[in-house]
């Protein structure tokens, strides 16, 4: 027997047991054959949805599958082998079968269709094919056709991974066909070249020759590069008495500022809690100058304690502290409207008024 002849005949009886068998398990989710001829015997591997239907209780629902296969196919000692499908989306001859299934009970076959397609893609198929011919909405035949991702029609590709089922179901109109084709996930094209394992080329850095007489710029460290891009942290505030209590005159303690009193900047909250503290002589009223440019002129000098009069008159308290608080903090601007005048003007104008005062007292006595 010439080799073409031998194919031809190999062929034909691998189909014959592929309808056999699917006519067998049909509700056991039958998924297809493989037939391996032996010396021992044909091996055939059986791909099912549900496994168990297709042994049977005790194994006798494959028994008799295989003495159908002696009796009616001729095959001598045929072993069978049944292998569960892990995905049944990915499988044409089940999803055919379920499509079947759905227009025997009725449903639309639109609606049948297009179920399987959206199941089979989800399942990770890169491309789908679902043709359905027959009386669909006439008495005339016709088919509508539905596809998504990429099928291949021709090629190696086509003829090695592309899986094609077909499927017959006879309604009142008339006899309908059902192909599907899936392109499996694990398909690789000629045309889809993919870099990711090419290796990682590094290309060394350019160096750059610097006209004579130039130096290089040093490298900037990394910590400098973070103070220029960090923003400048803004110092948290103190409270006026810790600053107090830090600076050397240890025996002055202000008040403590409330809690709805505004602050005010540092230097400022330290002179007046020293002056709320420290009792200071009351001013003497000096005469208005004429203009206001002598009292911007007017110079600032500190007031120093004068010896107590013959009258009896005491000083106030608090004079001695003004004097050692006065070192420590800095003098005060006058305000524009009022001025205390120079101490030189003052004792002055204090001499001559003791001296009228002393005239008018001997006047009386006389």
């Amino acid at each position: 027997m010439s080799v073409v002849k031998r194919i031809i005949r190999d062929n034909i009886e691998k189909v014959k047991v592929d309808e056999l068998l699917a006519d067998e398990y049909e509700q056991a989710g039958y998924g297809g054959i493989t037939l391996t001829k032996t010396p021992l015997g044909a091996q055939i591997n059986l791909f099912a949805m549900r496994p168990g239907r297709v042994i049977g209780k005790r194994g006798r629902a494959i028994k008799a599958a295989t003495e159908r296969l002696e009796q009616e196919l001729g095959l001598s000692n045929p072993q069978i082998t049944v292998v569960e499908v892990e995905f049944p989306e990915l499988n044409p001859q089940i999803m055919a079968a379920r499509i079947a299934n759905a227009l025997e009970r009725g449903v639309h076959y639109r609606r049948a269709v297009f179920w399987s397609l959206n199941r089979t893609m989800e399942a990770g198929a890169l491309g789908c094919e679902v043709v359905i011919r027959g009386p669909l909405r006439s008495n005339r035949a016709r088919y509508e056709k539905v596809s998504e991702g990429f099928v291949p029609k021709s090629g190696d590709p086509a003829l090695k991974y592309v899986k094609k089922a077909v499927v017959h179901v006879k309604q009142k109109k008339g006899m309908f066909g059902i192909n599907v084709t899936i392109v499996p996930p694990e398909s690789r094209f000629p045309d889809k070249v993919s870099l990711d394992s090419l290796p990682v080329i590094e290309y060394p850095e350019e160096e750059v020759e610097l006209p004579a007489g130039v130096e290089p710029e040093p490298p900037v460290a990394e910590e400098a590069l973070a103070q220029i891009i960090e923003p400048e942290t803004v110092p948290e505030e103190t409270d006026a008495k810790d600053e107090v209590k830090e600076s050397p005159a240890g025996d002055v303690e202000p008040q403590a500022l409330e809690p709805d009193q505004e602050a005010e900047p540092e230097g400022s909250s330290t002179v007046d809690s020293v002056e709320s503290e420290v009792s200071v002589e009351p001013k003497v009223e000096p005469e208005e100058p004429g203009t206001m440019d002598e009292v911007k002129e007017a110079p600032i000098v500190e007031v120093e304690p004068q010896a107590p009069e013959p009258d009896g008159t005491v000083e106030p308290e608090g004079s001695a502290e003004k004097d050692s608080a006065s070192e420590l903090v800095a003098p005060v601007e006058p305000e524009e409207t009022t001025a205390p005048a120079p101490p030189e003007e003052e004792k002055e104008k204090e001499e001559p008024e003791a001296v009228e005062s002393e005239d008018s007292t001997s006047a009386e006595e006389g």
